[in-house]
């Protein structure tokens, strides 16, 4: 049985029972259904990806997008201060199911939310050893998948316009 048959968010976006509020061909944006707080939303591929790494990087770029609007759209509507953008990814991370999604979380004074956490204290020696072994990983950055080109299905149909009934033949006529 694959992932997608046991995710309950792959099942709420299949039935459309969610609280949707935007959807496209690639994602969905939904209510929280468990939320830290009123407008807690759920920003997720209609794919299934359990995790970040998983996920194509066309598709990320387009989830962040929509997650930039639709953050704007919390600060509009819930009159907040700040959001929080929130991805856990990875059962240690707090991530409770097998579905990557971004949440999106509208911060106000005084809210008692809490992702506050002490800094570690390391020494130059640690902090050296780390950036070395992360520059050396992150190399190869740079060569990102592009999304399959899908053949556009044309219609030979050719349809006359009545030059009455469209508006830019209209404006194009009235152009000296």
């Amino acid at each position: 049985m694959s992932p997608e048959n046991k995710c309950e968010f792959c099942e709420i976006i299949k039935s459309n029972k969610g609280k949707i509020i935007f959807q496209d061909e690639k994602v969905v944006a939904m209510l929280s259904s468990r939320p830290c707080c009123q407008g807690h939303l759920l920003v997720m591929p209609k794919e299934h990806f359990a995790i970040i790494e998983q996920v194509p990087d066309y598709l990320m770029g387009h989830l962040s997008k929509i997650v930039n609007k639709i953050s704007m759209a919390v600060f509009e509507v819930f009159q907040a201060k700040g959001t929080n953008i929130l991805i856990q990814n990875g059962v240690v991370s707090g991530q409770k199911t097998n579905h990557f999604m971004v949440h999106i979380i509208p911060r106000k004074e005084n809210d008692n939310l809490n992702f506050q956490w002490q800094p570690k204290q390391l020494n130059e020696e640690q902090m050296s050893t780390i950036e070395i072994k992360l520059k050396e990983e992150s190399s190869g950055i740079g060569d990102f998948e592009k999304e399959e080109k899908k053949p556009v299905k044309v219609d030979n149909e050719i349809q006359k316009i009545d030059k009455e009934e469209n508006y830019l033949i209209k404006q194009l006529n009235r152009i000296p």
